[in-house]
């Protein structure tokens, strides 16, 4: 992508909250898509197609961003995964020493570490997604709001000089896990249950969760202020060799569909993420990220509980 084109667009991208352009996603996060539900409730939906919110001059678009790591004849597979840099040949950027692995490794066109005397041939891939949708009508659609938490987010519940909470927020999206070994221990390095304050921007409900993790997770969960549990996600692990079922890998999230009107968040209410992973080993350039769609209005039926 040229810069003139890059500075032509606007990424309108989801609720937040992380700063811009990272994490403004909407649907999807690796392969463990295929086995994840993204069906929303009826009557809920993402509203897409509005002119109104649409700048003049603009015209309202989708991308698909595909990330693949071929992995064929690999001297390290799950390294290769995990985007260790000893794995590739790091040319383009210059990276800090304590960087050992994540997607500064893996950009486009990097190839990870095969064995010697392998060839692979080329080969294309081609991705088929299916979309459901509905003409909007505001009658029988109640929209919805996507917001995305990364664990790794530095925000603080702290406020800032005219006494208003700080809105700064820097989500990293990756992290390295340690594993907790005796010698990790003893110097706090363990870190496979990592955790990170997030703060509900509306009044409103719950209507869907799922997490995004990689290899070696465990699940993640979101707490509210008072500690309930308000959505928890597992990785469904593959243990076949067809498509969608490959052992060892992530192939699933488990989701949250919370019955209407009954997991509710308040705007302004501090609550906290925590992502687990396996802790008998290190892994790099994994991500504790986790999505809610929130709903500010209820159905008719439900129009008793208040928001």
């Amino acid at each position: 992508m040229n810069a003139n084109y890059a500075n032509s667009i606007i990424i309108a991208g989801n609720n937040g909250v992380c700063q811009r352009h990272t994490l403004s996603y909407f649907y999807g996060m690796g392969t463990e898509a295929r086995k994840t539900s993204n069906f929303l409730p009826d009557p809920y939906g993402i509203e897409v197609g509005n002119e109104k919110e649409v700048p003049l001059g603009y015209e309202e678009k989708w991308v698909l961003n595909v990330h693949a790591i071929d992995t064929r004849g690999v001297e390290d597979r799950i390294g290769c995964l995990e985007c260790k840099c000893s794995l590739y040949d790091v040319s383009k950027d210059q990276l800090d020493d304590d960087y050992k692995g994540g997607f500064k490794c893996c950009y486009d066109k990097a190839q990870c570490k095969v064995r010697e005397g392998y060839n692979g041939e080329e080969r294309n891939l081609y991705m088929k997604y299916t979309v459901q949708w509905v003409d909007w009508d505001d009658n029988f659609v109640i929209p919805v709001k996507v917001y995305v938490f990364d664990v790794t987010d530095t925000w603080k519940p702290s406020t800032d000089s005219s006494g208003l909470i700080s809105q700064e927020h820097d989500c990293q999206v990756e992290y390295d896990v340690e594993s907790c070994s005796l010698e990790n221990k003893l110097h706090g390095k363990c870190n496979a249950n990592k955790m990170s304050k997030v703060m509900f921007q509306d009044n409103g409900f719950i209507v869907y969760g799922v997490a995004h993790q990689h290899i070696g997770a465990i699940g993640a969960t979101l707490y509210g202020e008072d500690g309930r549990v308000l959505c928890s996600s597992k990785p469904i692990y593959g243990e076949g060799d067809e498509i969608g079922n490959e052992d060892g890998y992530v192939v699933g999230m488990s989701t949250c569909y919370p019955r209407l009107g009954h997991v509710k968040i308040s705007k302004g209410e501090i609550g906290s993420l925590v992502s687990k992973y396996d802790h008998t080993q290190n892994h790099t350039g994994v991500m504790g990220i986790f999505s809610i769609v929130v709903a500010t209005k209820l159905p008719n039926s439900l129009s008793h509980m208040e928001v």
